[in-house]
């Protein structure tokens, strides 16, 4: 099913797809570039043999450790007919968050577009009214993205045992137990 999909879309657009894999779940990822993906999209909504009409989520990730693709959105598509479900994403850096919106494929695409930027800065060009949706509008950070301790180092009240943190990282709990 999903070579028939990938078929198509070489078909169609050569070359936009530039990797793909299998999740956990059984749905496949799709990975694309900031360049094509709004063609990709509107490519797999309107073509009849693809049919992907409902865009389901759509959502922001950050992995500050890659160098120049910190940032990445993916995209959950839903072809109703035929029960399929797909997964599109694309990376980019942190210092140029600007990606294109697709409001103009999905008006859903409004408020998603307006969480992603809220919380983590992706600014969607063409966007209707890009403001913040759940956090002030005086916030200078993006709460999602990982740029920040988890905890406070400065806190003495805490016992790292009662956290998973006793030393013995890399240790079964067998080993553990027998230490």
């Amino acid at each position: 099913m999903y070579e028939l999909i990938l078929e198509r879309i070489e078909q169609k657009m050569p070359g936009t797809v530039i990797s793909h894999n299998t999740a956990l779940d059984g749905i496949i990822n799709i990975h694309t570039t900031r360049e094509q993906v709004w063609k990709l999209l509107q490519l797999l909504r309107d073509d009849e043999q693809l049919g992907f009409n409902f865009l389901t989520s759509l959502c922001g990730i950050h992995y500050p450790d890659n160098a120049g693709q910190e940032l990445g959105i993916v995209y959950h598509l839903h072809n109703w007919i035929k029960n399929i479900r797909i997964r599109v994403k694309f990376f980019f850096p942190a210092d140029d968050a600007n990606v294109p919106t697709v409001t103009d494929l999905w008006a859903t695409a409004n408020w998603m577009e307006r969480q992603e930027y809220d919380f983590f800065g992706i600014i969607f060009t063409g966007h209707p009214d890009l403001r913040r949706i759940l956090n002030v509008d005086d916030l200078d950070a993006f709460p999602m993205r990982k740029e920040y301790k988890l905890e406070d180092g400065t806190r003495t009240d805490k016992d790292d045992r009662f956290f998973g943190r006793d030393g013995h990282y890399g240790q079964s709990f067998e080993t553990r137990l027998i230490d």
